[in-house]
């Protein structure tokens, strides 16, 4: 038995929080009945799962995917809007798939796609503080103060956000060209980061995430992710679980020795 929106993810149709999304609107059905709410599990071999009136089935290939996207995409599977999405973009793809995370309409880069849902899940846990780095080319003054500002956080949305890596790396048509990496998945957030400090980010690109470079997939493009990298992807977490047992394990003897 696993939960219902693990089992939309396996069958490559969102992540498991779009997953969540899709029911909560009561577009997921198990064995003709609606579900609405939450913590609903199911049976992989007995119960018939439907979506949006369609059976649907866990997925036994898994597909990843980096996708280089361009300026004018949204990141999501459907737009009510009728704008141009990543799906557009991967259509070539037999496998259903769909985004790991978000990418600004206006930001290009670096994109995860997969219908693999426990990976999707890993890598965007704010819990596993996974870095992304972006280029970013903006506009005003950057100096010594303005960058000390970044890397120690800045207050967005009325949040102080977590200190940042940044480097200048150039110069621009627009003005100075800078790396940043942060953890956090805000809601604008390099481009806010930036408007704190009086400057404006007229380019962004995402160029690394979760230890993946984008490298030279040209703009629009995709390419498949190699053995090793989907394997290093796979261990995102594994390190802190292991952390966690072993202190666990040494207060467990620690007290039997103890009550020895």
């Amino acid at each position: 038995m696993i939960r219902l929106q693990k089992y939309l993810a396996d069958a490559g149709i969102a992540s498991r929080r779009g997953s969540e999304a899709l029911i909560k609107a009561g577009r997921v059905a198990v064995n003709g009945e609606t579900i609405r709410e939450m913590g609903v599990k199911v049976d992989e071999e007995q119960d018939i799962v439907t979506f949006d009136g369609r059976e649907i089935r866990p997925q036994n290939k898994m597909v990843y995917i980096m996708l280089n996207k361009p300026i004018g995409y949204v990141t999501t599977v459907s737009d009510d809007k009728g704008r141009e999405t990543v799906m557009d973009l991967v259509r070539d793809i037999p496998v259903r798939i769909y985004p790991v995370g978000r990418l600004d309409y206006d930001t290009e880069g670096l994109l995860l796609m997969t219908n693999d849902g426990d990976l999707t899940y890993k890598i965007t846990h704010p819990k596993n503080n996974i870095e992304k780095t972006y280029v970013a080319e903006v506009t005003g003054d950057i100096n010594m103060n303005t960058i000390l500002q970044l890397r120690h956080g800045v207050v967005i949305d009325g949040v102080k956000t977590s200190p940042a890596k940044v480097e200048v790396i150039g110069a621009t048509q627009f003005g100075t060209k800078l790396e940043i990496t942060i953890h956090e998945g805000r809601n604008r957030q390099v481009r806010k980061m930036f408007e704190s400090v009086g400057c404006i980010v007229k380019r962004l690109t995402r160029t690394r995430e979760a230890g993946l470079i984008l490298g030279h997939v040209p703009l629009g493009r995709w390419r498949k992710l190699t053995e090793s990298e989907v394997n290093m992807l796979k261990k995102i977490g594994s390190s802190k679980k292991s952390s966690k047992e072993t202190r666990k394990n040494y207060h467990k003897n620690k007290k039997q020795t103890k009550n020895n």
